[in-house]
């Protein structure tokens, strides 16, 4: 996942970004509320995580911000506003979860993948061919045999999963599996394809991971 954290506090903005990165996310950080709403806009995150109480621009504000550009746009509050009314502001306002501080990073973790789930076509466990991915344990099977990835490998075969049967750019991969911009002197895709390939493909008669030349990258278990 690609997501976008808008907390003013920085140590807890720092925390959040750290442990979903550890988890193989692709974080990125605002520290106000002034550029939220266009910064949601012009990124195709895949949730956002927004506080209320932020200089520039409140909280709800950018959250009006954001339903009025991106509709469907997963959005989970946390803040220390804990009132019923503020929740129901919060809820009713757009948002699709609301969170309150203090909280565990495993419980807003868990809550930003069963987003994800809700607002995408594809099912918990997500099937090309004899390979498996459960995204709610995070475990990859081919074959029945269990698949030992690292955080990077798991979500960049899980955002190929997502987009099975369709070639993905080598920039669009670095924008949603890491939160750095296309280089293209880079080579931290075809390091990270190739560990997947010799994981997922090797010792299998069909391989799922392709090479689109002048594009990028596939999985799909179609004849190539």
């Amino acid at each position: 996942m690609r997501i976008l954290i808008v907390e003013d506090d920085r140590k807890v903005a720092a925390f959040i970004q750290s442990g979903l990165q550890e988890e193989g996310n692709a974080v990125d950080v605002l520290h106000d509320g002034l550029s939220a709403g266009e910064q949601a806009a012009a990124v195709n995150y895949d949730a956002v995580v927004l506080d209320l109480m932020l200089p520039g621009r409140t909280g709800f504000q950018v959250l009006r911000d954001i339903r009025a550009r991106k509709a469907e746009m997963p959005v989970i509050i946390l803040t220390a506003k804990d009132s019923i009314d503020e929740r129901i502001t919060g809820l009713d306002g757009g948002a699709d979860d609301y969170m309150v501080k203090p909280f565990a990073l495993a419980e807003l973790s868990a809550r930003l993948r069963a987003l994800l789930r809700r607002g995408t076509p594809h099912e918990s466990t997500l099937r090309v061919g004899d390979l498996e991915v459960d995204t709610i344990r995070r475990t990859v099977r081919r074959a029945g045999q269990p698949i030992e990835l690292k955080p990077k490998e798991y979500a960049l075969l899980e955002f190929l999963m997502r987009n099975s049967d369709r070639p993905v750019t080598r920039s669009l991969i670095i924008e949603h599996v890491w939160n750095i911009h296309f280089d293209s002197v880079s080579n931290v895709v075809e390091v990270h394809i190739n560990g997947l390939r010799a994981k997922v493909d090797r010792g299998f008669a069909v391989p799922l991971i392709h090479t689109v030349r002048g594009v990028g990258y596939m999985l799909t278990d179609a004849p190539r």
